[in-house]
């Protein structure tokens, strides 16, 4: 994958996840965390799998296929979405699109420890630059007191984000098409959240109106489908720091529909947060990319 396909792919999965947080607020006015993100996996999951079936793909039915899905299910669709709309509920749109960024750290850590992948120095330097980025950005927000329990719940979901972004470049999953991959493992998520939800929260604090079908229907497909079956197909063909550094973009579009829609407040802090997290994934970027083909030049004894 070139440089600036990675680039391009990046920008629109960002834009795509940093409009989910406004959504899901709207989203969370009427229903409660839990069945919301059930929800979203039932949508999800049922769209990519039927479009997955209409190409004429098939459904994997390799036990070793299904177990690997199911590890990246739990991680990525069921624990990291449901803490993210836990925390969204708990902390403005700006902040949880702060706190998700922090997965390329976790990543980067991960990578080390499971696949001994290093970091150049000039990846490090954009590591550095996207996360005092997102710190830049959070300033004005954080408040602490009742806002801790969001926090926290929103760094355990980059964290299991992390996990499984990793996990999918650890493991072989080339037999199953990432569209098919995606739509499985939503399904997967939804046969564990869905009754928890329901036991959990039960219904009777949910409006079943357009108030929460439009944002639902935006949460589920464009901002969760869509985005998901993209990044695993980038996971499938770059390296897990260049996948991750998706995430140093999506406070900046996070901060920004949070101003345009819900009224959030943007200043220079976030200004210049945006840009520093805009320069820290093009170095980020761009630096794994140059390491990549200067390992490829060596393999194949290029000039």
């Amino acid at each position: 994958m070139s440089s600036r396909l990675v680039l391009a792919t990046i920008g629109l999965v960002a834009i795509l996840i940093g409009g989910n947080f406004s959504a899901l607020k709207f989203a969370l006015d009427h229903t409660t965390p839990f069945l919301l993100a059930s929800m979203r996996t039932v949508v999800g999951g049922s769209f990519l799998i039927g479009f997955a079936l209409w190409r004429g793909e098939s459904l994997p039915r390799r036990r070793d296929d299904l177990a690997r899905i199911f590890v990246v299910s739990l991680s990525i669709t069921t624990t990291s979405s449901a803490l993210l709309v836990f925390g969204v509920n708990r902390v403005p749109a700006g902040v949880a699109s702060l706190i998700s960024s922090t997965m390329p750290l976790f990543t980067a850590v991960l990578s080390f420890v499971l696949l001994g992948v290093l970091v150049s120095r000039a990846g490090l330097v954009g590591l550095a630059l996207g996360f005092s980025g997102t710190l830049l950005l959070a300033s004005p927000s954080l408040g602490g007191g009742g806002q801790t329990v969001g926090i926290v719940a929103l760094v355990f979901s980059a964290l299991a984000w992390a996990f499984g972004t990793v996990f999918m470049k650890w493991k072989d999953f080339s037999r199953v098409n990432p569209m098919m991959l995606v739509g499985v493992q939503l399904i997967m998520s939804a046969l564990v959240l869905v009754p928890f939800a329901l036991v959990v929260e039960g219904t009777d604090g949910t409006d079943w109106s357009l108030g929460l079908f439009v944002p639902l229907a935006y949460a589920a497909i464009p901002a969760n489908a869509v985005t998901f079956a993209l990044l695993a197909t980038v996971v499938k063909l770059a390296t897990p720091t260049q996948a991750a550094s998706t995430a140093y973009l999506i406070p900046v579009f996070g901060v920004f529909f949070g101003w345009l829609i819900r009224d959030e407040t943007l200043g220079l802090a976030e200004l210049l947060g945006g840009a520093l997290v805009i320069l820290g994934v093009y170095i980020l970027v761009d630096s794994a990319a140059r390491q990549a083909a200067a390992q490829l030049r060596v393999r194949t004894g290029a000039g």
